[in-house]
């Protein structure tokens, strides 16, 4: 066997087995009830956000990051935005709501910001 040809096999198997481990983590991540936890810390946090501030439809929210997507990366679909964070902070402008996308392409945080006439925006898209 030829060097070329064992130099080739052993950068096939490496490849796959980094395939492998990114598929196990991945799968690990996203079924994890770590993330149920932390999204229903997060549901939670909304709600009471939502209590004291008129500001936080999640409807409204949901669709901004929607949108921003939308506008970022055309063309894709995201099947599911899980909220992951709230930020609420003394005052509208400090306030920050985070999401991840998942979808077709992955998953994409986004993160939502205030204007101080409590418009939301997308601060981040990564």
């Amino acid at each position: 066997m030829s060097t070329v040809a064992i130099v080739v096999i052993v950068i096939a198997a490496v490849l796959l087995l980094f395939f492998i481990g990114g598929y196990v983590v991945s799968r690990r991540r996203t079924e994890s009830p770590e993330l149920d936890e932390r999204i229903a810390a997060a549901d939670r946090a909304l709600e009471h956000a939502r209590a004291s501030d008129r500001g936080w439809d999640r409807s409204i929210l949901e669709r901004t990051a929607r949108d921003a997507l939308t506008a970022e990366r055309p063309g894709g679909s995201w099947e599911r935005v899980a909220l992951v964070l709230v930020d609420d902070r003394p005052g509208v402008e400090h306030d920050r709501f985070h999401v991840v996308a998942c979808g077709a392409q992955g998953e994409v945080g986004v993160v939502l910001a205030r204007r101080a006439g409590g418009e939301w925006f997308a601060e981040e898209i990564g």
